[in-house]
């Protein structure tokens, strides 16, 4: 772990770690896998499958753990992805929901049951901008949305 990284958040699946790891890496520029360490004979897991995968998304460190299938996701934790763009709104949008369940305001749970929050960078300049009527239109779009739409957000921030 680097100087810069004190603390990294590590997140319990049931047995499915690995590929989510995997998953989350092949979607996230500056992402990669930096280390697996697997079961021998002894613990919960089958031996010579993943205990805890270590990972960098967008370059910030998790730890993935197989701690089996006491501990379930909630909303209450999520991870908050900025998107430069629509087409990267709508890239994993699907790709991170696929097999997963969508929801409100930019909000999916992926197959494994991590909330995401999949935020186009434009978002908080318009819920939040100078023009108090334009941010409030913006704010009541959003509301109504399961994928954000930039510019849909963008018009009803202009009263268009």
């Amino acid at each position: 772990m680097t100087a810069t990284q004190k603390v990294r958040a590590c997140l319990w699946f049931d047995h499915e770690a690995e590929e989510a790891a995997e998953l989350y890496v092949s979607l996230i520029p500056n992402s990669r896998i930096l280390e697996v360490s697997r079961y021998g004979d002894v613990g919960p897991g089958k031996p010579g499958s993943a205990l805890m995968v270590s990972f960098e998304l967008g370059g910030v460190r998790y730890l993935a753990l197989n701690g089996g299938p006491i501990f379930k996701f909630t909303e209450a934790i999520s991870l908050s992805v900025d998107c430069a763009d629509q087409e990267e709104v709508d890239r994993l949008w699907e790709k991170l929901g696929e097999g997963g369940a969508y929801s409100r305001c930019g909000w999916l749970k992926d197959r494994y049951g991590l909330s995401w929050q999949i935020v186009p960078a434009a978002l908080p300049k318009l819920i939040g901008g100078p023009d108090k009527l334009g941010a409030k239109r913006a704010m009541e779009a959003m509301l109504q949305m399961g994928k954000l739409d930039v510019a849909a957000l963008e018009a009803a921030y202009r009263g268009a």
